[in-house]
């Protein structure tokens, strides 16, 4: 890592060589950094691919060497010698630190200290310098203290004592709280605002709700305006922005139709006043530059930006279509499309899925997707409920007693694909990770018949055994999202009647390959390979053997081991056609 002493003349500011101690040898590789506000220090977080350890290395620039902090998770500075962290024990993260830096050296001190064992706890500034909040948030509510930066040893200042079903979420303006709480119609996100001396919930005055059927995905903070990003009802992102000193005159942006992600960038010391810098990409098309100028909303592309194709490579470019399914139910289930020409029912289909926690399933830029798709193969999405897609009740919809919802959804879309001439059963692959695996292991075992091979990575399969375990890391903050088999006997019953472990039966299963990580703290080896086992016992004679594939130790693929998944989906679906004439 180095530093621009001059033009010609880069200075080094870390060596990463210098971070392993002891007898360590594994490989560090920088997950964040950030510069004090006059640059006098620099913190980065370096982690392992291996491993979920993480550790913070606080240098003075222009002294290569500095002082090192394990398992720092979130981190920001308050000033120059001034740093708030936090610590990661297992995987909680409860505890808030101070490192005051001198010059005869540091002194550490407590500031916060999270007593329920189910909320996880972040520090972050706010765009415009002049807060640190602590976020401290659970599956279902969430508070946020504030740290005047002016005077960063004064107690954090609570905004909003928590409370059941509140989500809030807090930035900085003018002296005044700007809040993305669900506190709108139905429950869903909205925008408040709230003086920062008296910030509780009795202060918060709402100055945006979105129409019906808009789902707020994010909030910042930029100048005189908040920019929020959101997903229509075919799950299309666009930008909303309202200017804070006029909140009646808030204005919507288009992003383009290929959009599927959108990152916004840490404001750097040079950003132009009134000037938002974000990042959009797709699972085939990496990361663009946008700049948005607030006064004028004018969008356009920033820097970084990559000039449209040209009318020879056009035909390259994947087509996005955006396509409703319905479910059992009646209800609209949004599926995102990516393809490079027309498809047929002989085009290969790779449909992925996560549907959990309220979190969107993964579209950001992957370059093994885009291999795929210049292969001939189509990319379909689903955005099942359980998801966060279309708003929180979306994710409401598909908790506990409602799981099943998220399979009947995957099953739909799937039969909407076929329907609409988009491959056939016999041609598609499903791939999921984590918890995204529950509603496809149940459509395995509902109906095999949908999909020819699966693949899945640190699969979360033997929900029943797991959420009967208190023992386990996540199992008590899970309830809200699975529900508890041992105190509920309804709960019992809903999770055995979807949980993929307890439902193999003997039939033809597809072909799975499953990659598993040897110390994943949140997906036991030990369900994946109970799975494995009875899946081998039930399958009829003639069906494809379940592959696990043990990846070492840590949580989840390198890239290049995603990428070689992908070859390999690639080899596999090669070698079918070749059986097949």
């Amino acid at each position: 890592m180095e530093k621009a002493k001059r033009e010609s003349e880069p200075e080094p500011v870390l060596d990463l060589g210098c971070v392993a101690t002891g007898e360590e040898t594994q490989a560090w590789t920088v997950q964040r950094i950030r510069l004090s506000p006059q640059e006098k220090h620099l913190a980065a977080t370096l982690k392992t691919w291996s491993a979920e350890t993480t550790r913070c290395v606080v240098v003075k620039l222009g002294r290569r060497r500095g002082l090192t902090l394990d398992n720092v998770v979130s981190f920001e500075w308050a000033t120059d010698d001034v740093l708030f962290y936090t610590t990661r024990e297992g995987l909680k993260c409860r505890n808030v630190y101070r490192l005051d830096l001198t010059q005869n050296g540091s002194t550490i001190r407590s500031v916060y200290e999270e007593s329920q064992p189910d909320i996880f706890v972040e520090v972050s500034r706010s765009r415009d310098g002049h807060v640190l909040s602590i976020t401290c948030s659970g599956r279902s509510s969430s508070e946020a203290l504030l740290v005047d930066v002016s005077d960063p040893r004064l107690e954090p200042v609570l905004v909003q004592v928590r409370q059941p079903q509140l989500l809030y979420y807090v930035e900085h303006w003018r002296r005044n709280v700007i809040i993305l709480a669900n506190t709108g119609p139905g429950r869903e996100y909205q925008v408040a605002k709230a003086p920062i001396s008296e910030p509780s919930m009795m202060s918060w005055d709402a100055i945006f709700t979105p129409r019906p059927g808009t789902a707020l995905k994010d909030m910042d903070v930029v100048g005189d305006h908040c920019v929020l990003v959101a997903a229509t009802t075919s799950n299309e992102l666009e930008l909303i922005v309202v200017p804070l000193s006029r909140p009646r005159a808030a204005y919507t942006l288009q992003l383009p139709s290929w959009a599927c992600a959108v990152e916004s960038q840490h404001p750097g010391f040079a950003e132009p006043r009134g000037t938002m810098e974000f990042l959009i990409s797709s699972p085939v098309r990496p990361p663009v530059s946008y700049r948005l100028r607030l006064e004028e909303g004018l969008l356009s592309p920033g820097a970084g930006g990559r000039p449209a194709p040209s009318p020879t490579n056009r035909a390259r470019e994947a087509i996005t279509a955006r396509l409703k399914a319905r479910s059992q139910d009646g209800t609209s289930v949004p599926v995102t499309l990516l393809h490079g020409g027309p498809c047929t029912k002989d085009t290969p289909l790779l449909v992925h899925v996560y549907g959990a926690y309220g979190r969107d399933v993964d579209m950001r830029f992957r370059p093994e997707k885009r291999f795929l798709l210049e292969q001939g193969w189509a990319l379909a999405y689903c955005h099942i409920r359980g998801g966060g897609e279309r708003g929180l009740a979306w994710q409401r919809q598909a908790r506990v007693e409602g799981k099943r919802r998220s399979v009947e959804d995957l099953q739909a879309c799937l039969a909407h694909l076929f329907a609409s001439g988009v491959s056939s059963p016999r041609r598609t692959v499903l791939t999921a990770r984590s918890a995204g695996a529950v509603p496809v292991g149940a459509l395995c075992n509902g109906r095999p018949d949908m999909m020819r091979a699966v693949t899945l990575q640190s699969p979360f399969l033997d929900v029943l055994a797991t959420m009967e375990d208190p023992k386990l890391p996540l199992t008590l903050e899970d309830r809200e999202e699975w529900g508890d088999p041992l105190g509920n006997p309804q709960h019992r019953l809903t999770i055995a009647s979807y949980c993929p472990v307890c439902n193999i039966t003997s039939q033809r299963y597809p072909s799975m390959l499953l990659t598993a990580y040897a110390d994943d703290q949140r997906t036991p080896l030990a369900g994946v390979l109970k799975y494995a086992e009875k899946l081998k016992e039930a399958a009829k004679a003639g069906s494809p053997p379940a592959g696990v594939s043990l990846q070492g130790t840590g949580r989840g693929p390198t890239r290049r081991s995603a990428q070689e998944d992908q070859i390999k989906l690639r080899a596999r679906q090669q070698k079918t056609e070749q059986r097949a004439t």
